[in-house]
């Protein structure tokens, strides 16, 4: 056997024993934190619902990423790039404070499936489009790995 290929460890006895359960599998062995679930604002979401300019919404709760999402989306979807970039800047800005005040610490699940965390990922996405619209496309890697991170299937949806 050559170095560096046998897997294993000397018993106290003096015999083989296999660690091949031991080697690393490419995964996080120490595990992951569990996912950050924002809580919910049903005041919020039902101005939303209600279809309230989110300009309304944005100005009664500066920090609810949710208002910010729809400006940006709007905004990008009008052609106004920079502003869009602007709108997405804030609530993803608002939206980490809120993730840091829920536990998260910079990694870990954030999942898509939880209504209230969708507010900071469609920021997200919304930057990581602007980015690359105005040739920033480190910014724009950066943001597509953080909405993977956080949950692949808002990458899927958003990016």
């Amino acid at each position: 056997m050559g170095v560096g290929r046998w897997i294993g460890s000397i018993g106290q006895d003096g015999s083989h024993v296999n660690d091949s359960a031991r080697v690393m599998t490419g995964r996080n062995l120490l595990g992951e934190p569990p996912p950050t679930l924002l809580p919910a604002q049903p005041e919020i979401a039902r101005l939303v619902d209600a279809g309230t300019d989110p300009v309304e919404v944005a100005t009664q709760y500066p920090a609810a990423s949710i208002a910010w999402a729809a400006l940006a989306e709007a905004a990008m979807a009008d052609g106004r790039t920079i502003e869009a970039y602007a709108y997405a800047r804030t609530g993803y800005h608002r939206g980490l404070d809120a993730l840091r005040r829920n536990g998260w610490k910079g990694f870990g699940p954030v999942p898509w499936s939880h209504e209230p965390n969708r507010g900071f990922l469609r920021c997200v996405g919304v930057l990581a489009r602007a980015t690359a619209a105005i040739a920033e496309l480190d910014e724009a890697q950066r943001c597509a790995e953080l909405l993977r991170e956080c949950d692949p299937e808002a990458l899927h949806l958003l990016a």
